[in-house]
């Protein structure tokens, strides 16, 4: 086999047009993913009846099944569970009209919760419980003791495995090409196929992932830094 070094940089080119898609699943699955992780984390620690065993449940089950389930799961359970609601209301909506990134959305997400809720779950407890009395005997409620106290602590110590789970939805999001998404790595298939240098064409996906992890990286080296002088009493 040949390499054509020529077509990695036409590839490059061609695959720049996919990375809003794969940004916007990465980017959709984090925040949608930390916010399910925080209540699922809050719901465990908190020991609230019924709800903690749910969820360890969805923790336990998410964690134990790979992420292409989670996706095929979604892609054929939920049209079906759609489709049985808007019958049962008399809507007229069909599932079929469902964007295919959708699916990705909602599979990611959930995926995305499960993992986080573990992360900021451990970053919750790895801060004194003495921090929260401490807001207690200066009036504060619970609320505004680990929302400007204890979360902030929790956020630093969690932050480099948030960071690995960030990279993990990143390169988890070439998954969403089995639902007819078109991400960088679909993109590439396409552009190969048409001259069959899919050596080539994957060889410049994998640089724009290693790009892009590398910024997400730097990114969290900076906030962390940011974050431990303001815990140290600096200024933001």
């Amino acid at each position: 086999m040949k390499i054509d070094p020529s077509f990695i940089w036409t590839a490059f080119t061609l695959l720049l047009s996919a990375i809003p898609t794969t940004l916007v699943i990465t980017a959709v699955s984090v925040i949608a993913g930390f916010v399910i992780g925080v209540i699922v984390a809050f719901v465990r620690i908190y020991k609230v009846p019924v709800l903690s065993h749910l969820a360890g449940a969805y923790v336990t089950f998410i964690r134990g099944t790979p992420m292409l389930t989670h996706l095929l799961l979604i892609y054929f359970g939920l049209p079906v569970i759609i489709d049985w609601v808007s019958a049962q209301l008399g809507w007229g909506f069909k599932s079929s009209s469902l964007p295919m990134i959708g699916f990705a959305f909602v599979s990611f997400s959930i995926t995305a919760g499960a993992y986080m809720s573990e992360v900021v779950r451990s970053g919750l407890l790895a801060v004194n419980r003495g921090q929260l009395e401490a807001a207690y005997s200066i009036g504060m409620t619970t609320m505004q003791g680990l929302r400007r106290i204890v979360f902030p602590q929790a956020l630093a110590v969690s932050l480099p495995n948030l960071s690995n789970s960030v990279i993990g939805m990143l390169h988890g999001s070439t998954l969403a090409f089995t639902v007819s998404v078109v991400d960088i790595n679909a993109k590439a298939q396409i552009v190969a196929s048409t001259n069959w240098k899919y050596f080539e064409a994957y060889l410049a996906a994998a640089l724009i992932f290693w790009g892009l992890t590398l910024l997400i990286e730097r990114m969290t080296a900076i906030l962390e830094k940011r974050l431990n002088l303001h815990n140290r009493g600096g200024a933001l």
